[in-house]
């Protein structure tokens, strides 16, 4: 049962009366005034000493915008995180451009990007499991900056040619032709293929040279210091050739060479020689040597007595020769690039 209100409109104690409650007692209070002995209206007690369990009736609103039920709904959230120490990397965010080493150059993993290894992402991530080394120390941290122009960048131990300027092509010379920029006699030459190179301001150095009735595989760079090595004999690049001989070629051939042989300019020793091929008056060879002089290997197969009849050189260190048509010139690709400083070490 319910207890009525008092006559002088305090609401009961224990129960909190609902919204229609409370619009009920403004009404009962209001006749209750009115009908109070000498017409004086109760006062209620200030905020100060107002009863426990009593609420002032409040005036209807007028609009109909619903209230947050969060009074600190909208307003900006107070973190209670302590600061990071100074100069730490935020996390989750990318470290700025001035991190790490320094202000000058160009972040390393935008150089490998450009320079065709992979996305930015996979660079970083390359970095992170050390396979990259810059200037032969291997690079640890993210944000690195280096110096294009300057920095020697290998990534699993084969280097990254990343200077726009400097140029590696393969030639298919054609049989005929010299191994020469410029012929004084007007004769063909390798400057006549690569014209249009040279007249642009590319100065190129052939890498050896091939005797006028030599074909094949020939290497032209602007990069003197690789072109130098790849000619040396002391860092051993080797060079595959195949050649046409006169008669049939025997084993002792085959053990005569690759124990050494002494010709005019001092003994030579071949790395490898087998038989490709034999037909009745002629036999197919593969000599592979690391040798430089001239005529080299004309002279090595006329001293065991067997004269070339037709040379084509197939490869040069890891570049081959494919299937390139004479004439032709072929931009080396970033595997073959790298893999040439490799073998001389650059």
């Amino acid at each position: 049962m319910k207890r009525p209100a008092r006559r002088d409109g305090t609401p009961d104690r224990n129960k909190k009366p609902s919204t229609g409650a409370r619009r009920g007692q403004e009404s009962r209070s209001q006749h209750s005034r009115t009908d109070s002995p000498g017409g004086k209206k109760p006062s209620f007690p200030k905020s100060s000493s107002q009863t426990p369990g009593t609420r002032k009736p409040s005036a209807r609103k007028t609009h109909s915008k619903p209230q947050p039920k969060n009074p600190s709904a909208g307003l900006p959230r107070i973190s209670n995180a302590r600061p990071a120490p100074e100069g730490a990397p935020l996390r989750g965010a990318a470290l700025p451009d001035t991190a790490a080493y320094g202000e000058e150059g160009v972040r390393l993993q935008k150089v490998l990007a450009q320079a065709g290894v992979a996305s930015r992402r996979v660079c970083e991530q390359m970095i992170d499991k050390r396979r990259v080394e810059v200037n032969g120390k291997i690079v640890t941290t993210q944000g690195m900056r280096i110096d294009p122009s300057t920095a020697v960048v290998k990534v699993d131990g084969m280097r990254v040619m990343i200077t726009e300027e400097l140029v590696h092509l393969a030639l298919n010379k054609p049989r005929g032709w010299q191994s020469t920029m410029l012929d004084e006699l007007g004769r063909p030459c390798v400057g006549d293929l690569v014209a249009e190179r040279i007249a642009s301001g590319q100065r190129l150095f052939h890498v050896g040279r091939l005797d006028a009735e030599t074909e094949g595989l020939l290497l032209l760079t602007n990069d003197g210091e690789l072109a130098h090595r790849l000619m040396h004999p002391s860092y051993k690049v080797q060079k595959t050739y195949l050649a046409d001989v006169e008669g049939v070629v025997r084993r002792s051939v085959d053990r005569a060479l690759e124990a050494g042989v002494t010709l005019d300019d001092g003994p030579v020793r071949v790395d490898a020689f087998s038989v490709v091929d034999a037909f009745d008056k002629s036999t197919l060879v593969k000599i592979v040597l690391h040798e430089g002089r001239k005529h080299i290997v004309r002279r090595l197969l006329e001293h065991v007595g067997h004269p070339v009849t037709r040379l084509v050189r197939t490869q040069i260190g890891s570049v081959h020769l494919g299937d390139q048509r004479p004439g032709t010139i072929r931009a080396l690709n970033r595997q073959e690039v790298g893999a040439l400083y490799k073998e001389v070490g650059l």
